[in-house]
This record gives structure tokens, sequence and C-alpha cells, in this order.
């Protein structure tokens, strides 16, 4: 994975120019899980500590963890919103926040989050993640229904046009509500999304495919059938690998996998219970009532190929 450079100074000079030992610790602690600063840097808690140092060994912890970018959004909601209803001046903050756009971000304040300047680099990690870091996501797994039959009687050079086409629209849902095409099959993708109302963007990704290849199906398809989608959404914990093999291990990705070949029904989009429940009513009224395969509850948004 590429990292992306950050000048630690700037945070540096802003923690300790700006917060007590205790406030950093305790702000360093809310964002990274399992973070410990007195045994991470092997300090007794009664041990006497100098706030440049503190400082120093925060910002590199962050940055070696790849919770930089987590730390910075949180400082920036702190010296706008205060924390426990105390306020902060953060000086200098300003200074770091550029030094990240400089790097290759912008700053969503819809969000309120850093995002890769999607102009100058798409990233499989949001130029944020590293090896094993857990995070909260939502996953959207996409297959061609009736594959093999579509290769089997239409031309290759045909195929390999609609589903250039495909590719294309499926991309374009996934990335632009800052989301990662994680795997393309042949006959399938799977999309992750990490930032903002994740698992809202996620369902609106699937829902864009399924009506964008209706209009596509109509007008520009150059295959004597229809082609035919099966989507499905879940959200979950996710330990983010560069191997695709390992992705596919996680449970959270194994279930949007299971749910798609097992309840979605072709030109549909199912989401799971759980992603559901998330959601609020008026995006859940245009889905069934709760549906069951097997052990797995569901709801399902169904489009219609045919001329009304």
């Amino acid at each position: 994975m590429n990292r992306v450079n950050f000048s630690a100074r700037f945070c540096r000079k802003c923690l300790q120019s700006s917060l007590s030992i205790e406030d950093m610790i305790r702000f360093a602690e809310m964002i990274h899980p399992d973070y410990n600063f007195y045994k991470r840097n092997r300090f007794s808690k009664g041990q006497l500590l100098i706030s440049q140092d503190v400082a120093s060994r925060i910002v590199l912890d962050m940055l070696q963890d790849g919770y930089y970018i987590d730390f910075v959004e949180l400082l920036v909601q702190i010296d706008s919103k205060g924390y426990m209803g105390r306020k902060y001046a953060l000086r200098g903050l300003d200074d770091v926040i550029d030094d990240i756009i400089n790097a290759g971000y912008s700053y969503d304040k819809t969000t309120s989050q850093f995002v890769e300047n999607q102009k100058e680099r798409i990233s499989r990690n949001w130029g944020r993640l590293l090896e094993g870091d857990e995070r909260q996501m939502a996953v959207m797994r996409m297959d061609i229904v009736g594959n093999s039959i579509l290769v089997k009687e239409n031309k290759k050079d045909l195929i390999d046009k609609a589903y250039a086409n495909l590719r294309k629209v499926v991309t374009k849902a996934v990335v632009s509500r800052m989301g990662r095409l994680w795997t393309w099959e042949g006959d399938g993708a799977l999309g992750a999304f990490m930032l903002g109302s994740y698992g809202r963007v996620a369902i609106f990704a699937g829902m864009e495919i399924l009506n964008e290849i209706i209009v596509y199906n109509k007008i520009y398809n150059p295959l004597n059938t229809e082609i035919k989608l099966r989507i499905a959404a879940h959200s979950g914990q996710i330990a983010y690998s560069n191997s695709e093999m390992e992705m596919v291990k996680a449970d959270t990705i194994r279930k949007v996998i299971n749910l798609e070949s097992k309840a979605a029904v072709p030109n549909s989009l199912v989401i799971s219970e759980s992603l559901a429940l998330t959601q609020d009513q008026a995006l859940l009224d245009i889905f069934s009532g709760t549906k069951t395969a097997g052990s797995e509850k569901y709801r399902i948004y169904q489009v219609s190929q045919k001329n009304e």
C-alpha cells in the first residue's frame, strides 16, 4: 500500500501549544481502538511527562497505526464544537489541515471527514487504512444473472462491450459516493463504503445501478437479451487487507455474498435487516417488509424491466 506522507511537526506543535497532556492522551485514546498511551510508550501513570514529548509520540503512533487522519478529524470537531461542554482553541490547526490537503485530500464539510481528492487518486484503502485496520463499513455485492448463458449466446466482442459499460455504471455509482470497488470478476463485483453515512450510500449505489441498467437495456444493450442483476448490501466490522483473498474471508463480506445468492432475485436489491434498522423510514418504505432466507433476515427492493 502506498502510504501518504504527512508532516508530523504541524500536528505536534498544535497539540503541545493547545492541549494539556491529559487531553492529548484522552483524545488519542478516543479515536484509536485499544490504544493505551502509557503502555504503548512504556510510561507509568505517575511518571513526569513533557508536553512536547507526549505530542511527538502521539502523532507518531497515529501515523504508524493509520489513525492520523481520524485523529485530525476529531481535533477539527473539538476545535469547532468543543468537548464535554468545554471550548478548545487549537492553535496551528489550519496548518495541520493544509498539510493533509496538500497531500491529496479535501475536507468534506457535510461528513466532517477528509477524503481523497478523487481527481488525483482513488486508492483501494481511501488513502488511510493500513493492513489489519478494523473499521465499520457497508459492502455491496453485485452479480450478473445467467452470466454463463449470456457468454455462450453472444459474441465475445459484444459481451466485452456490454460488460465494460456495466463496469462504468457500477464504478460511477460506487466511487461518486466515496466508495471503493474492491473486486470485479467476470460476473460480479464487490463495493465498499466507509465514509459518511456509509450504509445509506451503499443502498443508494445499489438502487442507482439497478435503475441505470434498465435504461441501458432499453437503449444501448448490444446483446440479444437483457442484462439482469442481483445486488445485496450489508454493514459490519471489517479488517482491511490489500489481499482480495483475505477480504472475502471477513464475516461481513461472506454475509453479503450469501444474501445476494440466497435472497436476491433478478433486478433486485436486498439489504440485511441489521442495515435496514439503521435507516430512516422514508427509505425503508420503498423496500418490502422483513423476509427470511434460512437464518438471515432481509428486505428487498425490486425494479421492472417492462414498459409500463
